[in-house]
């Protein structure tokens, strides 16, 4: 590709992108819209509650107070959330059964100055009247995140162009505009002094978006079947499109439609039959329950948070056992993805997300709904975000609780006399989804009945498609062909989850240390005659370079985060928990390229720091950083090679897959799993879900065997109003035992019984 021409300054005005976007989520949700000014500051119950409409409104109008008396108008307001309070004054606070004052309640706000590459941080004090600006630093030379009304923008200003408007008309004969989709992607280069930049364009301070151009065919086409072989850079502050970039040639454009628009579909391939309705029924309701942000499942507990760049984040979690809730894991969430693109010709070897940075989790999650994205008794938390004028706006039902039956949890039969004992499993689910342009990820956390916890990032929506290079042929060289002349670029994900585990420690993990264990198979010898022995080697990390580790399949590698402090009464070894790993792949960009630099990360799938409030983001902060901070991250400071022994340790977790697209994947994917366990070791003095109760799904059937009838009515129709003929109520008799009466929702008739007598 070439650089082709720059864009036209002559930009048709468009209306605001708040308003756009006002609109947009308004088409999603017509309550998502807040009212703009509210006049007191809204009540929250716990300190790690997010902030309400109020606390939101309250702090953009601090900010506007305290730039007004520096001379400072139009701001910009990127993201505005929480402060939390220090985990300090947090464990202070707790271990006084919430008795003693609050933490300070404070917000912060990312703002955007008018001009060049200035950044605000501010801090705003909620609890003062009126609510007031503490700090106010500014940064130069950086750019934070790309929101949504950036992205509307963006596509607006390609679109308005006129130079563009001809570009389309002359090249590919296109006139309808809104046939026109322009993707927007942070532009690529992470550093203002490199080459990168120059590439780009960006020489001058300002906000660049590089644009993936599409054409659709009809208003509810999947446009990604239709790449064009431009790509536009835009800069925001500006409103102007700097340059394009297209193939020598004309290109052949790929025409084959391919839909998964439920309109279309059912006119272009129809749909399948025989699926029957398979519905979760829980008629005493669910088995958890909520108080605010406080969640109370099976001797699970959590504080459940949601905040514009993780999205749902989980605090407090602990496990009821003896009579005290033990400490598992202070804080937990997602805090960077990134997913670099595999093909080198210009101008692919930009295309690299870093979809926590650039977007935000939170900032792009969906509203969800009942029966679709969730099944079963669904306990919903809304989330809450602003737009560009530091308005707030609700995304309502942005994280999905609900209990999933989970196959068998443990079974064993004693062949000798026939007598078996199961139990099912049920978990917990917490989940969100977030749309990133083209992709959607659901991320998911489990909680299990056995005292183990799961998480797991579900990838599914579209691939970001492209024509065929020049000179290609119909056989990519870093891609897939997936139609006629329609390429899907081969790319990784990686994701990288923070955990700030506690293990049993009431100061919040202060005591932990964390050691790997690998098996390895014992020499043939006198130890080991037969040839057979294997062992498993523990090696405590002490240090911050030691415990920067890959996944290791053949040594069926763990890490365990251990409590020296506390022992198991059986054994006498340290209560622990096991970080089990999936088989994860080595970034293939090389660490010198502005992926590997900046995605460095990626690089180990396990890195370990002592607790730092300041340490939080593994890429850094901003998408773009100042000259010169290539190491800002983890691997900064992980080269400070601190000590880890019971240092009050935090865990960073890198997983991820590589994608090659297939036929199959296509025009929109199925989801693909990818994840990690955390299992106790040593923790419990059993299996502590010995206690779940013996039960029966009397709601279960046996194909092609007759349903029992009312024995007063005769009853034994099942239809939607009456799914349940013979409703089944466990009780207990005076010894304890199981007893279960039949109800018919007929008749009201009660038939007690032996369950196991009838069908």
């Amino acid at each position: 590709m070439l650089p082709i021409g720059s864009g036209n300054d002559d930009v048709e005005p468009k209306q605001g992108p708040s308003r756009m976007v006002s609109q947009l989520l308004q088409l999603l949700n017509p309550a998502t819209k807040l009212p703009s000014a509210v006049s007191a500051v809204g009540h929250c119950d716990h300190p790690l509650d997010p902030l309400t409409a109020e606390e939101v409104n309250a702090t953009s109008d601090a900010c506007k107070a305290y730039a007004a008396k520096l001379g400072i108008q139009g701001l910009r307001f990127n993201a505005i959330a929480l402060e939390e309070p220090t985990k300090a004054d947090l464990l202070q606070y707790e271990a006084s059964k919430m008795q003693i004052e609050a933490p300070q309640r404070l917000s912060t706000a990312i703002i955007q100055l008018p001009t060049g590459d200035s950044v605000v941080e501010a801090m705003v004090d909620l609890q003062v009247e009126p609510p007031a600006v503490i700090s106010w630093d500014q940064t130069d030379g950086i750019q934070p995140m790309v929101t949504l009304d950036d992205c509307l923008e963006a596509e607006d200003i390609c679109k308005g162009d006129k130079g563009f408007q001809q570009l389309l008309r002359d090249r590919y004969d296109i006139t309808d505009l809104a046939s026109v989709a322009c993707d927007p992607w942070y532009y690529g280069g992470r550093y203002r002094d490199t080459k990168d930049a120059s590439e780009m364009g960006m020489t001058e301070p300002g906000r660049y978006i590089q644009c993936f151009v599409y054409v659709r065919a009809s208003p509810d086409d999947n446009f990604y079947a239709h790449p064009l072989d431009v790509v536009v850079v835009v800069e925001l502050q500006t409103k102007r499109v700097l340059q394009w970039w297209h193939h020598k040639a004309n290109p052949i454009i790929p025409t084959l439609n391919s839909n998964f628009h439920t309109k279309l579909v059912d006119q272009e391939r129809g749909w399948r039959t025989g699926l029957k309705p398979l519905n979760v029924v829980q008629p005493e309701g669910p088995s958890f329950s909520v108080d605010g942000n406080m969640v109370f499942w099976q001797k699970w507990s959590m504080h459940v948070s949601f905040n514009y760049r993780e999205g749902l984040v989980l605090h407090t979690v602990g496990y009821e056992d003896g009579g005290r809730v033990r400490p598992i894991m202070h804080r937990g969430s997602m805090v960077e993805i990134i997913v670099p693109y595999g093909d080198p010709r210009h101008p692919f070897q930009h295309k690299c997300a870093f979809d926590v940075m650039d977007y935000g989790l939170g900032a792009t999650a969906n509203s969800l709904e009942l029966g679709c994205d969730c099944l079963g008794h669904i306990k919903y938390f809304d989330g809450m975000v602003n737009n560009a004028k530091g308005e707030p706006m609700i995304i309502k039902k942005a994280v999905c609780m609900h209990e999933e039956d989970y196959g068998t949890l443990w079974k064993h039969t004693e062949y000798r006399t026939g007598h078996s004992e199961v139990r099912r499993s049920r978990r917990l689910v917490l989940s969100f989804i977030s749309t990133i342009a083209n992709y959607e990820y659901g991320f998911y956390w489990y909680f299990y009945q056995d005292g183990s916890i799961q998480y797991e990032v579900k990838l599914t929506g579209c691939l970001s498609t492209s024509v065929m290079s020049e000179g290609e042929g119909m056989d990519p060289t870093h891609g897939t062909l997936i139609a006629p002349h329609l390429n899907a670029q081969l790319h990784q994900h990686y994701f990288c989850v923070r955990l700030d585990m506690a293990v049993d420690d009431p100061d919040g993990g202060a005591a932990l240390t964390v050691t790997e264990v690998n098996c390895e198979p014992e020499p043939l010898g006198p130890e080991n005659p037969h040839a057979i022995g294997f062992c498993a080697k523990e090696t405590e990390l002490t240090h911050e370079l030691a415990a920067i580790r890959n996944v290791n399949a053949e040594s069926s590698r763990i890490w365990k985060i251990k409590n020296e402090s506390v022992r198991n009464r059986l054994t006498g070894a340290p209560v622990a928990y096991k970080l089990m790993p999936a088989a994860t792949p080595p970034m293939y960009a090389h660490p010198s390229s502005s992926h590997g630099r900046r995605g460095i990360f990626a690089a180990k799938h396990l890195w370990v720091t002592p607790h730092s409030e300041e340490e939080r983001w593994p890429a850094g902060m901003f998408p773009l950083q100042g000259p010169g901070e290539y190491s800002r991250g983890i691997v900064e400071w992980t080269q400070q090679d601190r000590n880890l022994v019971e240092a009050d340790c935090v865990i960073w977790h890198s997983f991820g897959v590589t994608h090659i697209p297939r036929i199959e994947d296509w025009p929109v994917m199925p989801a693909e799993h990818v994840g990690f366990f955390l299992k106790p070791f040593g923790f419990f003095d059993a299996n502590p879900s010995l206690d779940i109760p013996v039960g029966r799904n009397m709601s279960s059937r046996e194909h092609g065997v007759p349903i029992a009838a009312c024995p007063s009515c005769g009853s034994k129709t099942h239809t939607s109003k009456n799914p349940h003929p013979m409703m089944h109520i466990k009780s207990t008799d005076h010894g304890g035992r199981q007893l279960t009466h039949q109800d018919c929702t007929v008749c009201g008739t009660n038939h007690s019984g032996n369950p196991h007598s009838r069908l």
